[in-house]
């Protein structure tokens, strides 16, 4: 699949631009499921100034997503037309403030942000040890692990609207819930600042340690996964609901279910971006049929399907076996 190269004309637009432009860009090489079609055009933007004027001035008809490290992310088989934004350098500085703040990138993985706490004494972001993805992900979805979410440590966020002004959104804008933000989805985060307590760094990394261990024995880290497929529904655990659907191990293609934790999709043998959505799909009708719950998509599905396939719930395989 190959699109128009339109980087050409978006240069003659905006002759300020500092980022980077790039044509059909296989997003497979940086999504953690290894699967999908490329991106028509991957801008980097050199900073948040530099994002502010691209989308201040780009075509106003040309679509434009937000991708972090690819951690939480499916891209379907025929890739994504339009403008596919990937946060940098330029994004990734991390500042310890006084009175135990902490301010973050939405490039800097959740990792390196809980490493900064660490060393610099900061207590209460521990848990982003365990969370495999960016700061941008963590604000959109109010990520979280091990009894706590960013909601509990978030001070401010800063972000860039379509028209390409600037926000500052307080706690209490973020509109935060379970696994959601209320933001507008084509709002684009830039920057978060946190509020952390004192503590005792080694103290601090032991507990990280134990995350990490804990995410070792009981996840598929190691396999190509996008991470938590499905949010868990009020009043139960989705792996459970997949296990007791018989769904642990379930194979469509090169995709299975993990067998380590089944609400866990694994890319074991070249799936295709149809494989994992089929699978994904698959399970949610042998859950519905068995327990008569829904499950609710947590990874985001981007771009569209090859010509002629079907995407989303026709994908299912609904026979019981």
């Amino acid at each position: 699949m190959t699109f128009l190269d339109i980087t050409a004309d978006l240069t003659r637009r905006m002759p300020e631009l500092r980022g980077r432009l790039a044509a059909n860009v296989a997003l497979a090489d940086i999504t953690w499921f290894r699967a999908g079609g490329p991106a028509q055009v991957l801008f980097t933007p050199a900073d948040e100034a530099d994002l502010a004027y691209f989308l201040k001035h780009k075509p106003s008809d040309l679509p434009v997503f937000v991708i972090g490290l690819g951690s939480n992310l499916l891209v379907r088989d025929g890739g994504v037309p339009g403008i596919v934004i990937r946060l940098g350098r330029g994004f990734a500085e991390i500042k310890v403030e006084p009175n135990h703040r902490l301010r973050a990138g939405t490039a800097c993985p959740d990792v390196k942000v809980a490493r900064a706490a660490a060393d610099a004494g900061i207590a209460g972001l521990a848990f982003y040890r365990g969370i495999p993805g960016s700061i941008g992900g963590a604000l959109r979805m109010n990520a979280g692990a091990h009894g706590s979410e960013t909601k509990d440590v978030l001070i401010e966020a800063r972000a860039v609207d379509p028209e390409g002004n600037i926000h500052v959104l307080s706690l209490a804008d973020m509109g935060f819930t379970y696994r959601h933000s209320a933001v507008p989805r084509d709002w684009i985060f830039t920057e978060a600042t946190y509020q952390g307590t004192p503590g005792n760094p080694a103290d601090i990394l032991r507990d990280m340690e134990a995350v990490a261990a804990y995410r070792e024995q009981n996840q598929p880290i190691k396999e190509r996964t996008g991470g938590s497929t499905f949010k868990n529904p009020p009043g139960h655990s989705a792996w459970k609901l997949i296990d007791d659907a018989g769904c642990r191990g379930f194979r469509v293609g090169g995709a299975q279910v993990s067998e380590k934790h089944c609400n866990f999709l694994i890319n074991t043998e070249g799936a295709s971006g149809e494989d994992i959505e089929r699978l994904g799909e698959t399970v949610r009708a042998r859950v519905k049929a068995k327990a008569g719950v829904t499950l609710e998509w947590e990874i985001i599905r981007l771009g569209r399907p090859l010509d002629g396939r079907p995407v989303g719930e026709a994908l299912a395989e609904t026979a019981i076996s």
